[in-house]
């Protein structure tokens, strides 16, 4: 009855709200009389004096927790309504499910008590501007906050002391399964067969790249496992390979707490939450020896080191793994002044290889690089002492090889002969599944029957590639192979020498038994300064002679350098590089004329270089400009000076036509025809010859000839005189 006296007509005025929460979704979808609960508070508002309409349900928080960990869209449009006057009473079942954290409670309980707002739960009505109902009221949400504490703590503990264990069934990656609380392979043999792969290719190959490389090359599947636990064959991906490669549990280890939850607040003020990856030693739980591992932790180590030099050389620590180039030395050669890992650079024509360092140094206030030195010296030295070396550990060398390469070949024919067992597994379920159905359900059984021969198919295609992958075998070697084998190994030079032997085996080679090769330079002369570190510990010191190669001297031809200086007052570059190539002529060293060449040339021989002139009445222009200038077209004008009616120079054979613009050339070139000028074909009919030596004598002086427009366009017409000699027979022919 007390309860019912704090409830005003002016609480029944306004609405009242039933809040609605349940943590997770697990406990929605179980704890569903708790639910049914909060939902039954409608009943209670409405015998408390609130009509049916004014009642509002807020569930739109369920499965969000109450921590604040999370933003409660529901909980916030409350507090709105509550901060605006609009809620007269608010129902929950227990104060927990308004809010679990401080700031959000005292939050409401402070915008409640100033708005005259009640609160009702299972024990009864409160007045948040009352001093006792707010004291409770507190004491309510910090007991609420204090029961998730500890609620969490005993989960945590309980957690953190199975993990401490290595009991904790957490997520494991595939290849692995949980038994009776241990950690066993995956029963499957085609799973475990395939991350082998993975680790036996990697101690080969050295690069995570080239074992994906290697899979998609074989065309072998790979085992992925989705988030349900269902295990699906597809194409490799290079994500899953590294994911193989880094993962400790594969090295026998179990591990927890590898990562941590932390709280940050953004530009908006919101507090967001991020999941940040510890390193090893502040992981919380670290078990070597847990189960059985596919390699040992020692080899696991060398991996993750390999894979860190692999990675692109960024930094002085990181060498960068083997690429394709003919610097040797890539990912071993380091700065003698600075210690830094160089750079490959490749200059010229012909690339050639150079290594620069990339840090800078300030001479005479302009920053530089630390050091710059060619590479084909260097390696060259490197690879001698490397030969050298080898020539006494080739024939243990070559056996590895012959054992390595059938041992490459046995791993991939044994994966495809799990392929097909798999895939037969598949296709015999799907037949028993077919078998099993009543042929009457055609429905069901349409589905399954596309589905059995869905897999036959499958089986037919995996068994025609293990029988193709069969017939490439490769042949192993006869007794006499194998001994023709050890002495070639004798001599390790004629395996690096040999056309089928990469640039990159060539790398990998010098990588196992070299760590590093440090170079100094001094300034003023032309040596460097090796330091061999070999993987061993033994450190080889050498002295490469940096001088000049002898370069045999090329001389280009006087007539062409005495033409190059007529050409250059003349034409640009480009312009008399086409010139001498289509007149055949080669540069010293026999490759043909390039504007680069022209240039150097000019320079070396200190010729002008080419000026353009304004183009002028009077002056000599190109053809294209003075077939704009008399008004006709370029193939119209180049005619006219085969046939001598334009006169034209040529300063060589190949070079371009030019042409003087003269006040009597552009007279020539008119757009009326006088009287007693005919066109070309009565000149020909009247006189009686041929057009070529009408063109003569019009050459000769003997006749005259114009252009003149006839129509749309212009032709040659030629005057005639009143008499023309026709020879030597002394007639003549009067017009």
């Amino acid at each position: 009855m007390m309860e019912r006296n704090k409830i005003k007509p002016t609480h029944l005025a306004r609405n009242s709200v039933i809040y609605v929460r349940q943590s997770t979704a697990t406990q929605l979808e179980r704890n569903r009389e708790s639910t049914d609960r909060q939902y039954r508070l409608a009943e209670r508002a409405v015998d408390l004096g609130w009509r049916r309409d004014q009642v509002i349900v807020i569930d739109e928080d369920l499965g969000c927790t109450g921590s604040g960990a999370i933003e409660r869209p529901g909980f916030n449009r409350m507090a709105s309504d509550v901060a605006l006057g609009r809620i007269g009473i608010i129902f929950g079942l227990e104060a927990s499910r308004l809010a679990r954290n401080s700031s959000d409670w005292y939050r409401l309980i402070d915008l409640a008590g100033m708005t005259d707002t009640l609160i009702a739960d299972a024990d009864g009505i409160y007045h948040p501007g009352l001093f006792n109902d707010r004291l409770l009221l507190g004491l309510k949400g910090t007991m609420s906050e204090a029961e998730l504490h500890m609620i969490r703590a005993r989960l945590t503990g309980g957690i953190q002391n199975k993990a401490a264990r290595g009991k904790l069934r957490c997520h494991i990656p595939i290849g692995y399964v949980w038994w009776d609380d241990e950690m066993k392979f995956h029963p499957d043999e085609a799973i475990v067969s395939a991350i082998r792969s993975v680790f036996e290719r990697f101690s080969e190959l050295g690069s995570a790249r080239q074992v994906w490389l290697w899979f998609r090359n074989q065309c072998l599947p790979f085992p992925n496992q989705h988030k349900n636990g269902e295990i699906t064959w597809e194409q490799a991906r290079y994500w899953q390979i590294k994911e193989v490669l880094r993962n400790p549990v594969y090295a026998g280890v179990y591990t927890f707490g590898k990562s941590r939850k932390e709280r940050r607040m953004d530009s908006t003020g919101r507090i967001r939450y991020r999941v940040r990856n510890l390193p090893q030693e502040e992981w919380q739980v670290f078990i070597r020896d847990h189960h059985e591992g596919f390699v040992d932790w020692q080899t696991f180590e060398s991996i993750q080191a390999r894979m860190r030099n692999n990675s692109p050389a960024s930094s002085p620590e990181v060498g960068g793994a083997v690429r394709e180039g003919a610097a040797l030395l890539q990912g071993l050669a380091t700065c003698g002044r600075c210690a830094r890992r160089f750079h490959v650079k490749y200059d010229g024509r012909n690339s050639s290889p150079g290594y620069y360092c990339p840090g800078t140094i300030f001479v005479d206030g302009k920053a530089k690089s630390c050091l710059i030195v060619g590479a084909r010296k260097i390696d060259a030295a490197v690879v001698k002492v490397f030969l050298e070396t080898m020539n006494s550990v080739g024939i243990e060398a070559a056996l590895i090889a012959e054992e390595n390469l059938e041992a490459d070949y046995d791993s991939a024919i044994e994966q495809w002969r799990l392929e097909v067992e798999r895939v037969s597994y598949e296709a015999k379920r799907a037949e028993r599944r077919y078998r099993a159905v009543e042929p009457e359900n055609r429905l069901v059984a349409r589905g399954l029957e596309a589905e059995w021969e869905k897999c036959l198919r499958k089986l037919s295609t995996a068994e025609e590639s293990l029988r193709e992958r069969e017939k490439k075998r490769p042949r192993k070697l006869t007794e006499c192979e194998k001994e023709r084998l050890k002495d070639l190994a004798t001599d390790i030079g004629l395996v690096w020498s040999s056309p089928t032997t990469t640039d990159r085996d060539r790398k990998e080679l010098l990588r196992t038994v070299l760590e590093e090769v440090n170079i100094r330079l001094e300034p003023g002369v032309l040596k460097a300064y090796l330091t061999l570190y070999w993987r061993g510990g033994e450190i080889t010191e050498l002295d490469v002679d940096l001088g000049p190669r002898k370069v045999p001297t090329f001389r280009t031809d006087e007539d062409t350098i005495e033409l190059l200086g007529r050409l250059a007052r003349l034409y640009p570059d480009q312009v008399i590089a086409n010139i001498l190539n289509r007149q055949g002529r080669r540069t010293a060293s026999g490759e043909r004329f390039t504007a680069h060449n022209v240039k150097r040339l000019r320079k070396s021989w200190k010729i002008p270089t080419f000026e353009p002139q304004p183009e002028e009445d009077g002056e000599v222009v190109a053809i294209d400009k003075a077939a704009e200038i008399l008004g006709i077209g370029s193939s119209t004008l180049h005619r006219y000076l085969a046939d001598g009616f334009v006169a034209g120079e040529q300063l060589t054979p190949g070079a371009p036509w030019r042409i003087r613009i003269t006040d009597e050339l552009r007279a020539r070139f008119t757009d009326e025809s006088p009287d007693g000028w005919v066109p070309m074909k009565t000149a020909i009919a009247l006189l009686g010859v041929s057009r070529q030596t009408i063109m003569q004598r019009i050459k000769r002086g003997e006749l005259q000839a114009i252009c003149s427009r006839y129509g749309r366009r212009k032709e040659l017409r030629v005057k005639l005189p009143k008499k023309q000699d026709l020879g030597n027979t002394g007639q003549l022919t009067l017009f």
